[in-house]
């Protein structure tokens, strides 16, 4: 009765009456009076009569109540859900969209937007396992914006917006979102604004949700998706007016990212390395400073993965592919440049090729590192970072035969000895007797040249106190002396037998003679240094073991 009778004779009066707030409210006293399912039988004779209503009705808003009606109602009684396929209810949705749009030419595109955003999230809530509706309503769209270039209406923009966003929310799964071919169509449309809106978001939801990008394709279609956060697109302002905050926080998420390209094959993990940095390098020089570093360290996962496997296939990913790669990847840093920033890479993939066990590999990266040191960093105190770090990395190598690691410490020594003042020489001096005196089972134990670090550090720690007696008119604090002290106990406590208690003696004196003097300057904090130095070698005294016996000797 309702499907051949009531509707079509009701219809009949709405199109005839031709006055756009009448046809407006009678279509919106259908969509709310009659129930769900009479809705859903006669769904084509229903959709049938929009195209035909005044081009001034507002039939976005009719249609997209219906369609909320129908998601609500397939939402609250899943057993409903075959009837949808059976009447073929997306099918008669999806094809009177398109009919009204075609109908009212002039309609805005806010308007013809919205009214995808409404078949979308109907499909997403009764089809949500249809991506071939989903990328079928993203089609569609994307005939509509065909033409039209970049969107500059706001509103249609934040219409788009909400399309793209959908997908997003409702699968929580980017991967997913990576198989709509029409998904980057329809971000092309976009201005760079709302592009780098877009790819924010997808990161964030990457993250939150802990997604996992697998293949090389997939890192190719996302970073195409993310290609606004990546390189400079189209429309993009001179980076240097780009606001440095939020440029910042966008390419340290892009950073986060690089931690989610995840494969436990080697081979496909190397190509997601690949894909990565080829993208990476062209994103300019002031963004690599931030997309390089994670993909050193990814990378280097990937070394510890392959470290110690035996003989790889023919074509497959080796320790020296993925050590190239390191070498190349951080050469790319000259560009920016940040030579304190390659110059830590370069240590680190040294480390990696120690654990290794290839040399000549290790020798390369800590010759970068030294080449780095010597025609890049200037700054004072970056010279002094830095040259702690390569005596500090250079310490816990083992890998290096006696000619190699001779012409290496040989190096570090006599940067240390070159620092502009002479308080950093002296702690970069006796910071290089640790590469001649190793724990470690195997490690280098050459007491004598230990020593002659020392007494170096001390000559310095002399020249020091000399030019404050000149230039301030007393003799400075004795800091360098006590932290010199420290490493003589540090070495004689090992069982160096180059250093002697009558060393450590007369060192001792030196320091309370130096604290007595009139022209000291009395520092609190350097009391309380010694203090806890000397009630060190107190303890030591009293401990009862062999220990004790060699301290026995110090007079305290």
């Amino acid at each position: 009765m309702y499907r051949d009778v009531v509707l079509p004779r009701v219809l009949e009066q709405v199109v005839n009456c031709k006055d756009e707030l009448a046809q407006y409210y009678l279509m919106d006293c259908i969509i709310q009076v009659f129930p769900d399912d009479y809705h859903l039988q006669t769904l084509e004779t229903l959709l049938g009569a929009c195209p035909q209503l005044q081009s001034t009705v507002d039939i976005k808003t009719v249609m997209s109540q219906l369609m909320e009606r129908l998601s609500n109602y397939a939402s609250s009684t899943p057993q409903v859900l075959p009837e949808f396929l059976e009447v073929e209810a997306f099918t008669k949705l999806s094809d009177a969209v398109v009919k009204v749009i075609e109908a009212q030419h002039d309609m805005p595109l806010v308007g013809a937007v919205g009214l995808h955003v409404s078949l979308l999230t109907f499909t997403l809530r009764v089809h949500a396992d249809r991506l071939d509706y989903v990328d079928q309503v993203l089609g569609a769209c994307v005939r509509r914006l065909e033409g039209s270039g970049k969107v500059n209406d706001s509103r249609a923009t934040k219409q788009i917006v909400a399309l793209l966003s959908a997908p997003l929310e409702k699968y929580n799964d980017v991967v997913t979102v990576l198989t709509l071919n029409n998904y980057p169509r329809i971000m092309e449309h976009l201005d760079y604004g709302t592009n780098k809106v877009m790819a924010v978001v997808i990161i964030q939801s990457t993250m939150k949700h802990n997604t996992l990008i697998t293949t090389s394709e997939k890192v190719e279609a996302l970073f195409e998706l993310l290609k606004e956060l990546i390189k400079d697109g189209e429309g993009a302002p001179p980076v240097d007016e780009l606001d440095e905050e939020d440029f910042k926080e966008e390419q340290n998420l892009v950073a986060r990212l690089v931690h989610m390209m995840v494969n436990k094959d080697q081979d496909e993990m190397f190509k997601i390395l690949m894909t990565a940095r080829k993208h990476f390098l062209q994103g300019g020089p002031r963004r690599l400073g931030f997309t390089i570093p994670p993909l050193i360290f990814v990378a280097l996962k990937l070394v510890r993965s392959l470290q110690g496997e035996s003989e790889a296939e023919e074509g497959a990913v080796t320790l020296n592919k993925v050590f190239q790669f390191l070498h190349q990847t951080v050469e790319a840093l000259s560009s920016v440049p940040a030579p304190e920033l390659a110059l830590r890479l370069y240590l680190q993939c040294a480390e990696a090729a120690n654990d290794c066990d290839l040399e000549p590999v290790a020798y390369e990266f800590f010759t970068q590192a030294f080449v780095l040191y010597e025609e890049e960093i200037s700054d004072s105190k970056a010279q002094i970072t830095a040259i702690h770090l390569m005596i500090g990395t250079l310490q816990r190598m083992n890998v290096f035969g006696v000619e190699n690691r001779d012409t290496l410490t040989h190096k570090a020594t006599g940067y240390s000895a070159k620092l502009l003042k002479k308080p950093d020489q002296c702690r970069a001096v006796y910071a290089c007797s640790h590469l001649f005196w190793v724990e470690d089972e195997g490690g280098v134990r050459d007491g004598e040249r230990v020593l002659l670090c020392l007494k170096r550090a001390l000559r310095i720690a002399n020249a020091a106190q000399q030019m404050a007696s000149v230039t301030r008119g007393g003799s400075g604090p004795v800091t360098l002396f006590i932290e010199i002290l420290n490493k003589y106990l540090y070495y004689y406590e090992k069982g160096n037998p180059q250093i002697s208690s009558g060393a450590i003696q007369s060192l001792l004196e030196l320091i309370i003679t130096e604290m007595k003097s009139e022209n000291n300057a009395q520092d609190p904090t350097v009391d309380a240094f010694l203090a806890s130095s000397l009630r060190y070698i107190q303890f030591q005294k009293q401990k009862g073991d062999s220990v004790a016996e060699r301290y026995a000797a110090i007079q305290v």
